[in-house]
C-alpha cells in the first residue's frame, strides 16, 4: 500500500505534466536551477568542512538546519493548497490501514522538488565533517532525522490545522503574510543583514541553545561526535527521536479525525437585504457593477489587490528614506488595481456560463465590471494619495499626484477591459490562495501578461513623465497640465477599452468558456 501511495503521488505528477508543454519546461528550469542551487551548497558544505573552527561549523548547520526545519512546518500556514496531490480527504471512502496511509503520505511529501532538494540537502550536510568519519556518519544520521522532521511536521501542521485553513477569514489573512514578505523582500534582506552584523558575535551561543531543541539537535549530532561528545549526541539523538514521535502521534490523531469529520459544514453566513443589488440602479449594467463590488469585499482574490497597497507604500517609502519618492505610491497603486481587473473574467471560473447564456451584452458586462474597479480603485488610490501627501508633507504637489494617479487608475482599467476579454488563463478557484500558481499557467501566459503591462505603461508615460516633472520643478502650469493630461487620457483610453473590449466580448464570449472548463 505504501509503494502503491508513492506511485500515485508519481502518476498524478506525470499526468499534470502532460497538460501542458509548458509545465515541462517550467520542471525543467526548476529542476537546473535546484541543481545549481545544491551543487553551491555542497561546495559551500565541503569549504566549511576545511576550515579549522568546528564551532563555525556547528554554528552554521544548526542555525540553517532549523530554518530549513521550521520552514517547512510553517510553509502550510500560508501557502495552504500549493500540493494537495494526496490530500488525506481524497482517502476517507477507502479501507486504507492507518499506518501505511502514514507512511505513503510522508514518503510521497519527498517526491517532487522540495522533498527531494531536502533529502539531498540533509544528506549532504554531512560533507562538513569530511575530515571525521565517524562524525560523518553521525552527520547522515543527522540528516536523516532532520529530513523526518521536516515532512512529518509539515504533514502533521497541514492535517491539524485544516479545519481552520477551511475559514475563508483565515485564508485572508494567510494571504497578506505570504505576500507581505515577498513584496519587502529587499527592505528585510537588509535588515537581516544588518542585524546579524550586529549580533554576529552572539550567534555562536544562540546555535548552542537552538542545537538543544527539536527542530536543531539533529543538525548538532554530528558537532558533539566530532568532538568527542558522547553523551550530548546521545542526548540531541533521543530529543529528535522524541520530538518525531511526538509529531507522529499528533499527525495520527489530526488524521484520525480528518477521517471522521464531515465535508463542509461551515457556518452559514447571514445577510439582510440584497447588499450592493439595492444600491445600484436597477439595470443590467446595475446588476453586473453590483456583483462585482460583492466579490470585491467578500473574494479574496480580489482584496489581495487591495492587501499589498500598505506593502507597497512601506516599500517606497523605505526605498526613498522618506524622500518624494514615497509619492509615486498613488499611481503604483493605480497600476495595480486597474491591471488586476486583467483576471475579471478569468476570476468568474466557469460561473461566467450564466453571462454566455443569458446573454449579457459585450457593452453591459464591460461598463459594469469597469465601474466597480472604478470605484474600489478610486477609493484605494485617494486614500493612498492623501496618506502619502501628509506623510510627506507635500500639498503643494497634490494637483499633478492626483492627475497621475487617477489617469493611471483609467487608463488601467480601460486595457484591463480589452485585455479580459481577450484572454483568460488559470487562476486560483474561489477560497484557494490567492498567490497560488495554479496547474496550467503556461510561459505564453506570462508572455501576454507582460506585453499588456507593456502597452499600459507606454500609455501611462506621458502623464507620469509630466508629473515627475511639475513635481521637481513646482512649476504650476505643468500642475495643471498633468491634471489634464493624465484625466483626458485616462478617459480616452477608458472609452475606447470599454467599447473593443465589448466588441471582442461579444464575439469570444463562449470561447472564453470553453477555455475555462479545460482549467477545471
Amino acid at each position: 500500500m505504501v509503494a502503491h501511495l508513492v506511485r500515485l503521488k508519481l502518476t498524478l505528477l506525470r499526468n499534470g505534466l502532460r497538460r501542458s508543454v509548458w509545465k515541462v519546461v517550467g520542471l525543467a528550469l526548476g529542476v537546473l536551477y535546484t541543481l545549481f542551487l545544491l551543487l553551491l551548497a555542497v561546495v559551500g558544505l565541503v569549504l566549511l568542512g576545511r576550515q579549522d573552527d568546528p564551532g563555525l561549523t556547528r554554528t552554521v548547520l544548526v542555525l540553517a538546519g532549523a530554518l530549513l526545519v521550521v520552514g517547512w512546518w510553517l510553509l502550510p500556514l500560508v501557502a495552504f493548497g500549493v500540493d494537495s496531490t494526496l490530500d488525506p480527504d481524497r482517502f476517507r471512502l477507502f479501507p486504507v490501514p492507518r499506518r501505511s496511509l502514514l507512511t505513503g503520505l510522508a514518503l510521497g511529501g519527498l517526491v517532487g522538488l522540495p522533498g527531494a532538494a531536502t533529502t539531498v540537502l540533509g544528506l549532504a550536510s554531512a560533507l562538513a565533517w569530511w575530515r571525521a568519519p565517524a562524525a560523518v556518519a553521525a552527520g547522515v544520521v543527522g540528516g536523516v532525522l532532520g529530513v523526518a522532521l521536516c515532512v512529518v511536521g509539515s504533514r502533521a501542521v497541514t492535517t491539524l490545522v485544516a479545519p481552520l485553513v477551511g475559514g475563508r477569514r483565515f485564508r485572508e489573512v494567510a494571504a497578506v503574510l505570504a505576500i507581505a514578505p515577498l513584496m519587502l523582500a529587499g527592505p528585510i534582506v537588509l535588515g537581516v543583514t544588518a542585524g546579524l552584523s550586529a549580533v554576529a558575535d552572539g550567534l555562536p551561543g544562540v546555535g548552542v541553545v537552538v542545537g538543544w531543541t527539536p527542530v536543531g539537535a539533529p543538525w548538532a549530532l554530528a558537532a558533539d561526535v566530532a568532538e568527542g561528545a558522547w553523551l550530548a549526541a546521545l542526548a540531541r539523538l533521543g530529543i529528535a527521536l522524541g520530538a518525531l514521535a511526538v509529531l507522529v502521534v499528533v499527525w495520527d490523531r489530526a488524521l484520525s479525525a480528518a477521517m471522521v469529520r464531515p465535508g463542509g459544514g461551515g457556518r452559514v453566513a447571514r445577510s439582510a437585504g440584497l447588499g450592493f443589488f439595492d444600491r445600484v440602479p436597477a439595470t443590467p449594467t446595475g446588476a453586473v457593477a453590483a456583483r462585482c463590488l460583492t466579490y470585491w469585499v467578500r473574494d479574496s482574490r480580489y482584496a489581495a489587490a487591495v492587501a499589498v497597497v500598505p506593502v507597497l507604500v512601506l516599500l517606497l517609502w523605505f526605498l526613498s528614506r522618506g524622500g518624494a519618492v514615497v509619492l509615486g505610491a498613488g499611481v503604483v497603486v493605480a497600476f495595480v488595481m486597474g491591471w488586476s481587473l486583467s483576471a475579471d473574467v478569468a476570476y468568474d471560473d466557469t460561473a461566467f456560463w450564466t453571462h454566455v447564456a443569458a446573454p449579457v451584452d459585450g457593452r453591459v458586462d464591460r461598463t459594469g465590471r469597469a465601474a466597480a474597479g472604478l470605484v474600489v480603485g478610486g477609493v484605494v488610490v485617494l486614500a493612498t494619495d492623501v496618506l502619502v501627501l501628509g506623510v510627506s508633507g507635500r500639498w503643494d504637489a497634490t494637483v499633478p499626484v492626483l492627475g497621475m494617479s487617477l489617469g493611471v487608475l483609467a487608463v488601467g482599467v480601460g486595457a484591463s477591459s480589452v485585455y479580459s476579454a481577450r484572454v483568460v488563463y488559470p487562476v486560483p478557484k474561489p477560497g484557494d490562495n490567492p498567490f497560488s500558481t495554479p496547474q496550467g499557467t503556461s510561459f505564453a501566459v506570462m508572455l501576454t501578461q507582460s506585453v499588456g503591462m507593456l502597452v499600459l505603461l507606454a500609455i501611462c508615460l506621458p502623464t507620469v513623465g509630466l508629473g515627475v516633472a511639475a513635481v521637481v520643478t513646482g512649476h504650476p502650469v505643468l500642475h495643471v497640465l498633468t491634471l489634464v493630461v493624465g484625466l483626458g487620457v485616462g478617459v480616452a483610453a477608458l472609452v475606447v477599452g470599454v467599447r473593443l473590449g465589448a466588441a471582442v466580448y461579444d464575439r469570444r464570449a463562449p470561447e472564453l468558456l470553453a477555455t475555462m472548463r479545460s482549467f477545471a
